[in-house]
């Protein structure tokens, strides 16, 4: 399907962050901003002249975004978003139709592929267009946040357990040994190499090593966190727990020393992406912190390949 007329499509560049930023917002996904973005743009591998698109209105103006990401080893991830006032005339299905050109070129010469596109929670309309090309729902995923009204104070380590800043970078192996067996059970989960996973977190705008926490047994580490600022808020990109080391309190403990981490930097809100069927009850764990949705988002796949 080609753009309707008045519409043009070309690749985004750096400039256009906050412009996609905006349409982001006007569409209802308020927790993710031009800093998000600037992250997604400097992924490993990923070219934002051929990987994203941006469609703009007869005044120049954004209306649209879409990109395709080579996720895992054998999968791609496409996702975008259109302005509410452009929505009904075809945009989100010529993008998606780029995207799915694209996906195929991301895992070229592998035996096995799949293609998953993230859309909003509820959108019937998206959810009406995947499916006539072959996709289905597979994992549900919630956006939590907490705010940071009045003192906020970090939680004393349960006994016997140390939680401290990392050095970088030499905690860095620490962090990515403990992730790999806290996540190892996870849906979709994927181990990644070492040196890999190096270069993903330290090329990032957003790396930020002051932000991120080790809780470690005797010297042995045990858990972890990850976090970054975007714009005026925090995240928690990852914590894990190792399994011999669950139901201690440790996670508890980790994620309300980093509250009182981004607290210290007057930062008043904190989110994180989770697993809505997380098998560790992660969901519990952060709700009993405080946290709430605010936000719904379904991951759906195609299995039998990338193309439709």
């Amino acid at each position: 399907m080609n753009l309707p007329s008045g519409y043009e499509l070309r690749a985004p560049t750096s400039a256009d962050a906050h412009a996609v930023a905006n349409v982001l917002a006007e569409a209802g996904q308020t927790v993710l901003d031009a800093d998000f973005l600037r992250d997604e743009w400097s992924r490993v591998g990923f070219d934002l002249a051929t990987d994203a698109w941006i469609v703009a209105d007869g005044e120049g103006t954004i209306v649209a975004y879409g990109q395709a990401l080579r996720e895992e080893p054998s999968i791609v991830e496409g996702w975008g978003v259109v302005h509410p006032k452009h929505r009904r005339r075809g945009i989100g299905a010529s993008l998606m139709n780029r995207i799915e050109e694209r996906a195929p070129a991301l895992v070229a010469g592998l035996p096995s592929v799949r293609f998953r596109h993230a859309i909003d929670a509820g959108d019937r309309a998206a959810a009406a267009m995947l499916r006539a090309r072959g996709l289905r729902p597979v994992r549900h995923f919630w956006h939590m946040r907490i705010d940071l009204v009045g003192p906020v104070g970090a939680r004393r380590a349960p006994e016997g357990i140390e939680i401290t800043a990392i050095e970088a970078p030499d905690d860095l192996p620490a962090v990515h040994a403990v992730l790999h067996e806290a996540f190892a059970e996870d849906w979709g989960y994927h181990p990644e190499p070492f040196d890999r996973w190096v270069e993903e977190q330290t090329t990032s705008p957003s790396f930020d090593p002051t932000l991120w926490l080790l809780a470690t047994v005797g010297g042995e580490p045990v858990g972890a966190l990850t976090a970054n600022v975007w714009g005026d808020r925090g995240w928690v990109n990852e914590i894990g727990v190792v399994p011999p080391h669950r139901g201690r309190g440790i996670g508890s403990a980790l994620l309300r020393r980093s509250f009182a981490t981004f607290a210290r930097r007057k930062l008043r809100s904190v989110f994180l992406n989770v697993d809505a069927e997380n098998p560790t009850g992660a969901t519990v764990l952060y709700e009993r912190a405080g946290m709430r949705v605010v936000n719904r988002w379904d991951l759906w796949e195609r299995s039998s390949g990338v193309s439709p």
